[in-house]
């Protein structure tokens, strides 16, 4: 099957804390006044890429555990694609604790081990797309074999960043992110990865590592560089109630606009549009919005 984008990655499901008064400490108790439980992770990706119109077969490893029944049910709801779902019969968890605030969030995690063969490899062996997504730093052995099926298949790369402790001083983050066609982190994740002191010098230091690097940054808006060219879109004005998976409904909108060939400006304002739209209910993906919401914004009616 021809899908506009392969999505890989496997399911978080979140559970978001907000209106909190500060961080938690050791051996100090915080309460949360705001809360709610809902997929996370690349589900948010796949339901903000088909609310914007795009084709997308989302490759995920489920298993028998209520968590991955609920993003199932979830994934049904929204009407995505499950002919990539491979479901295992044992628990396959995977959960997040988030405590979010109006300008960013703090994460928990806990993942059980995955299966010998994921379901991007099943996948990327047997059908086809524009663009293979990785929602997150991916390096490795592993990332190389998506990446070589996906060019052997004519496919774009996008790759996402998430959080991530490693730098570019690490030879396979580096040869990783050489070969992707854009690279979307947020202005946190670029300066960790290159050490630079502020997002504009990251933006430059890895646009001499990729093709088209673009940095989310949150209320500040969103920055670009493709071949030595920088570009910049301020975020949009809105009342934010949980930051959840802002990054990933940008990236959502800058890829669609990206897709159809619009001007690297305009992608940028597209994914500041999805991003900031998002943010104004709590759980990733419940704000992100249809294609005719940002068509409405982009017409100034929003």
């Amino acid at each position: 099957m021809l899908y506009d984008v392969l999505l890989c990655g496997d399911y978080w499901y979140d559970l978001i804390f907000t209106d909190l008064p500060g961080l938690p400490q050791l051996g100090r108790e915080v309460l949360a006044r705001g809360f709610d439980q809902t997929p996370g992770g690349p589900f948010i990706h796949a339901v903000a890429m088909h609310r914007l119109g795009l084709r997308v077969g989302w490759a995920a490893d489920f298993g028998n555990d209520p968590f991955s029944r609920s993003v199932i049910k979830a994934a049904r709801r929204e009407g995505l694609d499950e002919s990539l779902f491979q479901c295992h019969a044992r628990p396959y968890r995977r959960i997040t604790a988030a405590a979010s605030f109006p300008s960013d969030r703090a994460f928990l995690s806990y993942s059980d081990r995955g299966p010998e063969i994921p379901a991007p490899l099943i996948a990327l062996a047997e059908h086809n797309a524009r663009v293979l997504m990785i929602p997150g730093l991916c390096f490795g052995p592993r990332c190389e074999e998506f990446q070589a099926r996906a060019r052997a298949r004519g496919m774009k790369i996008v790759m996402d960043c998430q959080c991530t402790d490693e730098t570019l001083d690490n030879p396979a983050v580096r040869r990783a992110l050489e070969r992707v066609d854009v690279f979307l982190p947020n202005s946190s994740e670029a300066r960790q990865l290159t050490g630079a002191p502020n997002t504009l010098a990251a933006l430059c230091y890895l646009g001499d590592v990729c093709s088209l690097v673009v940095i989310k940054d949150g209320p500040d808006g969103a920055h670009a560089i493709c071949n030595g060219e920088t570009f910049y879109a301020p975020a949009i004005p809105v009342k934010v109630v949980d930051t959840t998976g802002a990054g990933d409904a940008f990236g959502a909108g800058f890829l669609k606009a990206w897709l159809d060939g619009k001007p690297i400006a305009e992608c940028l304002r597209w994914g500041n549009i999805c991003g900031g739209l998002s943010t104004t209910a709590r759980g990733g993906a419940s704000a992100t919005p249809t294609l005719k919401e940002v068509e409405k914004w982009l017409k100034g009616k929003g």
